[in-house]
């Protein structure tokens, strides 16, 4: 059973400020300290030059988050986007490569494990993939191409720096910014889904990814076929530990036609696995949420969840506690193990206390529950009647506990099973 553990960095993403745990292994390596920024500037947004470039990116100050549909040949889960890339655009929409040839690293993965981030590993085996099946390279290629050219990484703004701490913060701010860009559940929600005989207008998904977001991003096509998405930023701060805005796109324009988009099938199983694993779980301290998200219509996908597991919780893309037995939020102590049961075409979740139901909007889980609510399940995340997002008025902190609803509040957030 696992406790929820302060982290090791603190990161902000999607409008949220989060401590996300690196390292999950017994072996680790102790890091240096990313820089303080206090009172940071939104990059992009500046009047004049900013002499500080460790606490605001520049002149890469239009962070891009990058993803691929790949159908042929199909890499990833059949109902997930993978990983493309974070990329330091300039304000203009021109960028820099390569900057630094002392730091293009050829062992990406070596770097990741002396550093215990097993779970980052694992889940980049899964979702950031490279088509032709070299996965190695294509990290290597993201990292010594974009990550060489992000200014807050720069091993300087460290202190006590430790040999490519560096890459372990790129590929940890990169996977919890895709985690928070469920690219495949955003199109869903507005009828988009991948199809061989469909096709899509360009406004219709450019409308579907801008409103969990409230703006745009820039669509990508190989012969009518979509199959790339970027999602902008500005951030205030560093990379390590700034906050993440999303913009609209500068400079970046779409290719994809007006009307007669297809959206191709990867026919793969929905299931995702992985290379490695990890039974380390880790959650983080509380932050501040000043966005929501739209929930799409919930779909029962893949074999109904079963057996006992964790319902762990994630804001903004990064993990963020756990539900513990009574069906609250919580971020200090102990995750509680639920028990899954079949039900229908979905599955009824029972605790310590009791069996759960969503009552009056509200997750609730009590012996006095008689009729329990049957839950479905998108990939891994648990879906109510009004989709896979939650709510709470609040950020969970410390010993206070936070009621997670179905109907929207304050703060959104995501619940996922964690098989034990």
């Amino acid at each position: 059973m696992p406790s929820l553990l302060s982290s090791l960095r603190s990161l902000s993403v999607l409008f949220t400020s989060a401590q996300v745990a690196l390292l999950s292994s017994s072996t680790t390596v102790d890091a240096g300290s990313p820089p303080y920024c206090p009172n940071p500037q939104l990059s992009c947004h500046n009047t004049s030059a900013v002499a500080n470039t460790c606490c605001f990116n520049a002149p890469g100050g239009q962070l891009m988050q990058t993803q691929f549909w790949d159908s042929d040949p199909a890499t990833g889960p059949a109902d997930h986007w993978t990983v493309h890339g974070l990329w330091p655009d300039h304000c203009d929409g021109t960028f820099d490569q390569y900057c630094d040839p002392s730091r293009e690293y050829t062992n990406i993965t070596a770097i990741l494990q002396s550093y215990g981030a097993t779970s980052l590993l694992s889940y980049m085996d899964t979702y950031w993939k490279d088509q032709g099946g070299d996965d190695e390279t294509f990290w290597e290629h993201e990292w010594g191409k974009h990550g060489t050219c992000i200014s807050t990484l720069e091993t300087d703004c460290y202190t006590n720096y430790q040999p490519q701490e560096e890459v372990v913060d790129f590929f940890n701010t990169t996977v919890n910014l895709f985690m928070g860009l469920d690219s495949y559940s955003f199109l869903a929600a507005a009828g988009i889904v991948p199809s061989t005989t469909k096709t899509y207008t360009a406004a219709a998904i450019n409308a579907a990814l801008k409103t969990p977001r409230g703006v745009t991003a820039s669509i990508q096509c190989s012969s009518n076929a979509l199959d790339e998405i970027y999602y902008f930023f500005n951030v205030a701060g560093s990379v390590q530990t700034g906050q993440f805005v999303a913009e609209t796109p500068v400079g970046e324009t779409s290719d994809c036609p007006a009307t007669g988009i297809q959206y191709i099938p990867k026919n793969l199983s929905t299931e995702p696995t992985s290379s490695t694993s990890s039974t380390s779980k880790t959650t983080t301290t509380s932050k501040t949420t000043t966005t929501t998200t739209t929930s799409p219509s919930s779909t029962a996908t893949g074999t109904p969840i079963s057996g006992k597991g964790y319902l762990e919780v994630s804001t903004g893309g990064a993990a963020d506690g756990c539900i513990i037995s009574a069906g609250t939020w919580y971020t200090t102590g102990t995750c509680a193990t639920f028990t899954a049961t079949p039900s229908g075409s979905g599955f009824t979740l029972t605790s310590s206390k009791g069996a759960c139901a969503i009552v009056s909007n509200a997750l609730s889980c009590a012996s006095s529950i008689s009729s329990p609510t049957v839950f479905t399940q998108s990939g891994n995340l648990i879906a109510s009647s009004s989709g896979t997002t939650f709510y709470a008025t609040a950020i969970a902190s410390g010993s206070t506990q936070e009621t997670v609803y179905t109907s929207k509040e304050a703060t959104s957030l995501t619940i996922s099973w964690s098989a034990t």
